[in-house]
């Protein structure tokens, strides 16, 4: 997808974290009398601690401490530091290992009532420690931000031992219920939206970087320009992801023709396309979760409502691995063919180029084709970028959503890796395999002569 991200900002420390204890100023303060009421004294190390207030909540009986105790736990996660942090996270599901016996037990009841009171029983009993911990410190005050947060820090861990991808795997679970797009806003971003979100939009912004306010007003302010943005209910003014959209009267060959300062706008009824030309993460603990592919869906339900005679629904993408993937296919990281090579091989790229499980190599390629898009056409010199350049030597490309083809496109991708394209990008391929074929030839031939 069009998707990268950018890390939110840190979470302030409370005054005095860095001269004091973290854990010194939570048994000082209000929450520190709470944990004393109830038995609680954690170790003076502070990733150990950590663990002690995490077994903590989950031997918790009264409901009424949760929310109190999940919050003085995220007030010592987030006083601590990096190596305290990742101590707890390397650590907490290990520490807490499955019930063997509970689970034994609500096995041999499933198996002598098999009603549902046995069922749930079972459930409870297959249910990790660690995932209970996940739901038990969502209590606490902006919890959900808070275990977003605390999964951005377990990915930045290199390395990561089987006890911390479990963890991970859990985070992700939940999130991916939580963050559901049944549970979900669809909210259009305009200029006067609150300041503290436009911010964020400019921060989250990797695609195509905003370069200040007046950037940003050119994007979401104009007749024909548009933003919309997933938002969770306890996260109202945080988008998870947001689209940009452009109106035009045809599928734009460059980013330049989209986000140029000086333009002139056309009314929304003179548009025949509506471009998606930046898709945009924003928040990297909420890595894996799907986001994308539903946002594109509904936006296109928008607007079709909206303008119902627009015709065409298509993207302005980069390829974001084409350049290393020509670099290693060539075996020169420095020459540049030209525009209608470069075209060539993109096209043989994103069609040929597979990953894992016979998918595209490309993220984006996988992103949208997977989401059941077409190739419809592949432009070069599109992204004059420093980053367009680097990424794809300025090459960018549409992909089409013809949703009366979504379905088999996508069935033909996932059953046998077959990429729907247009002709004249299929043309393209079959020009790059005749030329590789041609020098195959050509390098025999020579073989040949000096032998």
């Amino acid at each position: 997808m069009n998707a990268t991200t950018k890390g939110k900002p840190k979470t302030a420390s409370p005054a005095g974290a860095r001269r004091r204890n973290p854990l010194d100023l939570l048994m000082n303060s209000g929450l520190g009398k709470l944990l004393r009421g109830i038995g609680i004294a954690p170790r003076p190390e502070s990733g150990e601690s950590l663990l002690d207030l995490a077994d903590a909540l989950l031997s918790l009986r009264g409901r009424a401490s949760g929310p109190a105790l999940a919050s003085a736990f995220f007030d010592l996660y987030e006083a601590s530091d990096a190596s305290a942090r990742q101590e707890f996270l390397g650590k907490i599901h290990d520490s807490h290992p499955a019930d063997t016996v509970a689970i034994e037990s609500a096995i041999a009841l499933w198996h002598e009532n098999r009603d549902e009171n046995s069922a749930r029983a079972l459930h409870s009993a297959t249910e990790s420690p660690s995932q209970k911990l996940i739901r038990l410190l969502n209590l606490a005050p902006q919890g959900t931000q808070r275990l977003i947060g605390m999964r951005e820090d377990l990915l930045a861990v290199p390395g990561k031992a089987p006890g911390l991808k479990a963890f991970d795997r859990e985070l992700e679970s939940a999130f991916t219920t939580w963050f559901n797009a049944g549970f979900l806003e669809l909210r259009r971003i305009h200029w006067d939206s609150p300041a503290a979100l436009l911010e964020r939009i400019i921060r989250y912004e990797a695609v195509h970087e905003i370069h200040g306010w007046e950037d940003l007003r050119r994007r979401v302010e104009p007749v024909d320009r548009r933003c919309y943005g997933f938002f969770h209910p306890q996260m109202m003014d945080d988008p998870l992801i947001f689209i940009e959209v452009a109106l035009t009267t045809s599928l734009p060959s460059g980013i330049h023709q989209i986000i140029a300062e000086e333009r002139d706008p056309i009314e929304p009824r003179d548009a025949s396309c509506a471009i998606f030309y930046s898709i945009n993460n924003c928040r990297e603990g909420l890595r894996g979760i799907p986001f994308g592919n539903y946002l594109i869906k509904r936006v296109v339900g928008l607007l079709r409502e909206e303008l119902p005679h627009l015709k065409t629904f298509a993207t302005l993408s980069p390829v974001p691995g084409f350049a290393k993937w020509l670099s290693k296919e060539r075996g020169d990281a420095k020459s540049v063919p030209g525009a209608k090579d470069l075209r060539a091989l993109t096209a043989q790229y994103l069609v040929t180029a597979k990953g894992r499980g016979g998918q595209p190599k490309d993220p984006v390629a996988r992103f949208h084709l997977g989401n059941g898009a077409r190739l419809e056409a592949i432009h070069a010199n599109a992204d004059l970028s420093e980053n367009g350049q680097r990424q794809a030597h300025g090459v960018m490309v549409n992909y089409v959503y013809d949703l009366g083809e979504i379905e088999a496109n996508h069935f033909a991708l996932t059953e046998f890796g077959t990429v729907a394209t247009s002709k004249s990008v299929q043309a393209l391929v079959d020009e790059a395999d005749e030329g590789k074929d041609a020098k195959k030839k050509d390098s025999a031939a020579k073989d040949t002569v000096s032998a």
